[in-house]
């Protein structure tokens, strides 16, 4: 069984690798001055650290100003890393989500998934409405390219036209693989934030490469929306007389 003081060193390197992640690239000094430790012991914790390949030393670039001396380190999160963090969250997200589904049922997670995209599609919608109509897709994808997915918006290759909305990453991947609410409601914004029929084509969450969602084309769907109002004048018409 783990000893009190070593659990204690694990729970402060976690706390040093999360900073790293949330403000790196970021010196030992600064780290030292966030967590309260000593130059010594923020070196332990930081040469542990890269001995698991949880991080990585990036050199400041020489500037005119700097004085003689060896170059500042800057520690900085990699790939590795990155992933122990992304994982530890996906346990605990799909351990959540199968509880409030074992004790309020599938609904529930629905809503939660709901809720959790509502914040994005608040701050997306000023963004996307601003836009000329034409343009809304790709900026849509620009919006969501801030936020870590790499999206990217091209012509759809299918007939009748429409765009292709593609996401290269999707940080709740691997929870969407056992909830498929949290991919539906993204669709169901996205929807929304265009003002046109959607249809997603192709999730990571699935195992496919990229997220793939259609989205209609805006003269299709006004063509119908006015074949709509013809069929309906003309039935009112019919009947007035």
């Amino acid at each position: 069984m783990p000893s009190v003081a070593g659990q204690g060193e694990r729970d402060t390197r976690a706390r040093v690798a999360r900073l790293i992640l949330e403000h790196g690239p970021i010196t030992a000094s600064a780290l030292g001055d966030r967590v309260g430790l000593t130059p010594a012991a923020i070196r332990r914790h930081l040469d542990a650290l890269l001995a698991e390949g949880m991080i990585e030393v990036r050199r400041a670039r020489p500037q005119a100003q700097r004085g003689r001396g060896r170059p500042a380190k800057w520690f900085a999160i990699t790939d590795a890393g990155r992933s122990a963090f992304v994982h530890a969250y996906d346990d605990l997200a799909t351990s959540a989500l199968r509880f409030l589904a074992e004790t309020a049922g599938e609904q529930a997670v629905a809503e939660f998934a709901r809720r959790q995209i509502a914040d994005l599609e608040r701050r997306y919608h000023p963004v996307v409405q601003a836009a000329p109509p034409h343009q809304r897709v790709r900026t849509l994808a620009e919006a969501l390219s801030g936020d870590g997915y790499a999206a990217a918006a091209a012509k759809a290759p299918q007939p009748g036209g429409g765009e292709q909305l593609c996401q290269h990453h999707c940080p709740v991947a691997h929870v969407a693989a056992e909830f498929p609410q949290l991919c539906e409601a993204e669709t169901e914004a996205f929807s929304r934030l265009l003002g046109l029929p959607v249809q997603r084509l192709a999730t990571i969450a699935h195992g496919d490469g990229i997220c793939t969602t259609h989205v209609s084309s805006r003269s299709l769907c006004e063509g119908h929306a006015a074949d709509g109002q013809n069929t309906d004048d003309e039935e009112s018409g019919r009947t007035s007389l």
